[in-house]
Formats: C-alpha cells, structure tokens, sequence
C-alpha cells in the first residue's frame, strides 16, 4: 500500500527539539504549504475511475462579511454588506458546499487552523517566546500570495495563533500581500523570462529521461486516462494525475486500486519531482519544449545555479536581511515571528535551493521554519581562565544561529558542514554568518538584468 499523505502531523508540538541550553531564541520564520484542497483540474472524473468531478467539500465559510463604503459616511464607519459564495455549474445549476477548483476545503480549514493553534502551544504556551495576548502588531508578520487558498489558509492560521479574544483592539494583524510582479514566495517565472526559459528546458529534459520510466504503468493505469499513456509530458500530464490522487486521498475519496499501491505512486513521484524540482523548478504550467538531454541539463551547475538564484534567492535574501536587522538592533527590532503562506513549489524550492531537499513531494498544510537563536554568557562553554580574564577583555558580540526545520525534522545544511561554521556538537544550528555568505551568492544583484532572455550574459 501507499503511504497516506494524510499520515503527517503539519505541526509536532511534542516531538518539537528544544534548543541547548545557552542559545535564545530570538526570530521564526515560518513558510507553510497551503491546506488541503481540490484539484486544480479535472481529472479521472469518468468511468472506471469515477473520481468526483464536483467536489462538495466546501461547506464553511460560505458566508461574506464584506466592508462597503456608503458615500457621505466616514470611511471609519463603514457599512458591512452580507452575501454568499455559490459555485454555479456550467448548466446554470449549483449545489450547496460545492468547491471550485484548487480550492481549499473544509478539511483545508481545519487542518490550518490546527496549525495556527499548535504554533500558539509550542511559541506561547511552552516555550514563552510570544505573548499570550498580542499587545502590538509589530511582534507579529504575517504574509500569503495572492491565491484565495493560500490567503484563506492564512486566515485560519492567523486566528490559530491569535484569535479575537487574544488580540487587543490596537493590535489586529495585517495580512500582507505583493503584486504579482513582486512575488518571490514562489519561483515568480512571469516577471522573469529567464527562469520561465530554464525551467522549460528542465521539464521537457525530465520528460526526455523519465518517460520511459512511466511506461510500464501504462497497462495499470492508461485505462483511466482514455487509453493514453501515462507521461511527464502526456494528457494528462503525470503531474496532473498525482495531484488528483493526491488530493483524493487527504480527503478519503476511494481511489483505484492501482494507486494504492506504492510501486506505482513512488514511480509516478519521482518522475513528477524531477520535472518540477530537478534543478529547483518553481512553476507548475509549463508548456514544453524541445530541450537538451535531462541528464545534460541537470549536471550544468551554472544552470542549477541561476535557477536558484532567480527563483528562490529574492526570498532568501528577504529572510537573511530581516534576521540580520534582528541581530542588529535587538529590542528596538520588536518582530518575533513571520508566517508565510504559500505552496508546495516554494518549500521544495527552498528545500532544493539549501541541499536538503528529500525528493518527496510536499504534503498539505507541511512548513519549513527557520529559527534565529543569540548565544548567551551561559552557552559560551568558557573555561575558568576565560571566565576570570573576561572582565578585562573588550565585550564580544554574542554568536547567531540558524536552525532549519522541515516536516518535523532538524535539517542539517552541507554549507554549514565545515567545523566553525555551525554550533560545536549541534550541526543543525548553522552560524548566521555561513548562512549569510551562502545567501549572498544566491541573491541576484541585478534581478530585472538577469531576468533578461540571455540571463547575465544578457548585452541589452
């Protein structure tokens, strides 16, 4: 049998590894994965599959508070118009709790929610790094693209963590959103040819090494996909068939026995994964092109270079520089913690972008955190010696750490491999300065000159 993507817990408060003693945790940085949703296509729907083609998943929050701004009112004293969000079919009928395509579910709902309240039982309740109530809105960051399910899944999250009651009336959370040209919590391949140039060119070359892979599914599985076969590049496309699946299963909609089985779900994943992760590929609609060979186009590091530059490096750079202004103005920086909602493109990408990717594909509601510790006069393991001199030597600044987290685990960075570039004994806790270095070589100096079609080399 498959493993069940639903087998995951989005949030392990219990398993949650306290810090060694002598580091304080001083900033979170947090990207998760939207909940639960609906394909974002149809797919499988006929016979002898008969996966749903409505999906009646979407029962909650059906009802609108929207804000309206009646002339000659004052703009504080807005009106709020009631209404309600029916899908309509194409034959101009509709059903209560139908959900449109790739949105989130109820289940989605509630399973960011949990998220939101574990992240209150871990950074509040256990560790005390929060509040209990929010006093200023300056402790707090949170920011989502501009997809309803990755705002509606920050929403949930958001009232997890701070729900009215815990909020003071001066200090109710903003949800940040960027336009579309300004987007870096995911590969942004519209506002960069170049990227869009490069990951055509993974894609079909995964299509050209992969293919062959997906062959012998065909018997199993061509005759739920109108006798065609089943490919990177086909109709549909294996990415398509496994987000179907995919979604079937968090939701508990039986699928064909075939994809239960874990020979035929694991084959269908790699190949999937390196079409769209093989050298950090960051946009799910891409249209193929003849390319070079796959096997050519992934063993060019300059190539896997600029993708990770151009995709994930903007992001990066975001977060090294808010943990940097941290670090340097202390207290007067009150920021605790940023919640990002986005999706599975962007954790895989990080996750690639920082060598530590595990080739699976993300999970619902799955996050990667990255925590800033500051060491203290407790963690410095000085000896006697150093103890008794230290009130004559010049005070030295204390250590920065970053330790980087991925569903549920400690992930330990290559670029932080070396000795004195990671906490003695604990080499999940990576110096801030080997992360900063490595950040700036993936940060792009000029990102709308590298973006040009020809990248770097560009002479326009």
């Amino acid at each position: 049998m498959a493993e069940s993507p639903k087998s995951h817990s989005p949030l392990d408060v219990e398993k949650y590894p306290v810090a060694p003693s002598g580091l304080a945790l001083e900033q979170v940085h947090i990207y998760v994965r939207h909940g639960e949703r609906t394909p974002v296509g149809v797919r499988l729907a006929g016979p002898p599959a008969n996966l749903p083609e409505h999906w009646m998943m979407c029962k909650t929050a059906r009802r609108f508070q929207a804000a309206v701004n009646v002339p000659g009112m004052d703009s504080e004293m807005d009106e709020f118009q009631q209404s309600r969000k029916i899908v309509e079919r194409v034959d101009g009928t509709h059903k209560e709790g139908q959900c449109l395509l790739g949105e989130l579910t109820d289940l989605g709902r509630k399973s960011t929610y949990s998220f939101g309240t574990s992240l209150r039982e871990l950074y509040v309740e256990r560790l005390g790094f929060l509040p209990d109530t929010l006093q200023n809105d300056g402790e707090v960051y949170f920011r989502t693209t501009n997809v309803p399910r990755t705002t509606e899944s920050l929403q949930q999250i958001v009232h997890g963590l701070y729900p009215t009651t815990k909020c003071q009336p001066n200090a109710i959370p903003s949800i940040f959103v960027r336009n579309g040209r300004d987007e870096n919590l995911l590969g942004n391949a519209g506002s960069c040819k170049r990227l869009e140039i490069l990951l055509i060119g993974f894609a079909q070359a995964a299509a050209s090494a992969y293919n062959h892979t997906l062959e012998p599914l065909d018997k199993k599985i061509s005759k739920y996909i109108d006798g065609h076969p089943v490919r990177i590049d086909g109709k549909p496309r294996a990415s398509g068939i496994l987000d179907t699946i995919r979604a079937a299963t968090a939701h508990n909609v039986k699928v064909p026995p075939e994809f239960e089985e874990k020979g035929v779900i694991d084959v269908i994943e790699k190949a999937v994964v390196a079409e769209w992760f093989a050298g950090n590929p960051l946009s799910p609609d891409i249209q193929t092109i003849p390319t070079a060979d796959f096997l050519t186009f992934k063993s060019s590091p300059d190539k896997t270079e600029e993708v990770r530059r151009l995709g994930m490096g903007r992001l990066l750079d975001d977060l090294s520089t808010k943990m940097q202004h941290k670090v340097t103005n202390g207290e007067k920086d009150p920021l605790k913690i940023l919640v990002h909602s986005t999706h599975d493109t962007a954790l895989a990408g990080l996750a690639s972008t920082l060598d530590v990717f595990d080739e699976k594909w993300p999970q619902f509601t799955s996050s990667i955190t990255f925590e800033l510790f500051r060491s203290t006069p407790a963690g410095n393991n000085s000896s006697f010696l150093q103890t008794l001199m230290s009130p004559f030597r010049s005070k030295a600044s204390p250590e920065h750490y970053i330790r980087m987290r991925y569903q549920n685990k400690n992930m330990v960075l290559p670029m932080c491999a070396d000795e004195g570039k990671h906490l003695p004994g604990s080499p999940e806790f990576c110096t801030l300065t080997a992360f900063r270095e490595r950040v700036k070589e993936l940060t792009p100096l000029d990102f709308v000159a590298e973006c040009a079609p020809a990248g770097r080399n560009s002479t326009a």
